[in-house]
């Protein structure tokens, strides 16, 4: 690949996986987007992502070039393989002839798997934010690479993990502050609401806001209704105004009496 062209694409490719602080943000279809331009920058036949938690693969990501087989030599690797060993000592895996593989019977059903499907070498990195780690980044290559690489591709792939661990990382901050927001916005909109209900009500009966309060609350509390659904009720006008005045005169006969 000619340079230039290669650094436009992993420019495109790094900034694909910074772009995860979207609504509908799916994992899965993320990273077989960046498991593409893996296939593109490495030369490699096929890449894929699995995403590990405690030491379980609990999803997987296949680049939509030959799909299949990567999908495949992932699932291959439950009882061992690249991807478990780069996430298991948080290092990558270098590159590694499948052939040599086999014959040290190193990840014995990955590798019979591969060389079916003439995967010569693979190399593996781990999918890491800081000192999380999330899972790892397996490449399926058609050779070794060749004596001037020098490591790049490695180091490439590292780089291009790194960047989709980060963009992980950014969703799910992006839909926890959201989530937070709207929570916040939600309990405002009530307390407003119930502000509303409360100055209605005291104006309707000619009493305090804290009279009517009481009463709101204790019509909630009676019929196991969130406070604000009966406030709602209030401000749209169908609430039961003869309960409400119900539970008014019970809290003015308390009152008067000296209970609680």
């Amino acid at each position: 690949m000619h340079r230039s062209t290669r650094e436009i694409r992993l420019a495109q490719a790094l900034l694909e996986s910074a772009d995860t602080l979207t609504d509908g943000f799916e994992a899965v279809h993320y990273l077989q987007g960046v498991a593409d331009h893996c296939v593109r920058l490495l030369a490699a036949r096929a890449a894929g992502f699995m995403l590990i938690d405690e030491g379980r693969a609990v999803s997987l990501a296949a680049s939509g070039t030959h799909r299949e087989i990567a999908t495949e030599l992932l699932q291959a690797q439950r009882d061992g393989g690249p991807c478990l060993d780069s996430y298991g000592t948080g290092r990558p895996v270098p590159p590694v002839s499948l052939r040599a593989a086999r014959e040290a019977a190193r990840w014995p059903e990955f590798t019979e798997r591969a060389l079916v499907h003439d995967i010569a070498a693979t190399y593996a990195v781990p999918l890491r934010r800081g000192q999380r780690l999330l899972g790892a980044l397996n490449v399926f290559a058609p050779g070794l690479p060749t004596e001037d690489d020098d490591g790049t591709a490695l180091r490439l792939a590292q780089l291009i993990a790194d960047c989709a661990a980060l963009g992980l990382q950014n969703n799910t901050a992006y839909v926890q502050y959201r989530t937070l927001a709207g929570q916040l916005q939600q309990a405002l909109s009530s307390r407003v609401r119930i502000e509303q209900a409360k100055g209605m009500l005291a104006e309707r009966w000619n009493t305090t806001a804290d009279h009517a309060f009481v009463a709101m609350r204790q019509y909630a509390r009676r019929r196991q209704l969130p406070l604000d659904r009966v406030a709602r009720a209030v401000v749209d006008r169908v609430a039961d105004d003869a309960a409400l005045r119900r539970e008014a005169e019970r809290t003015e006969r308390a009152d008067d009496e000296g209970r609680p």
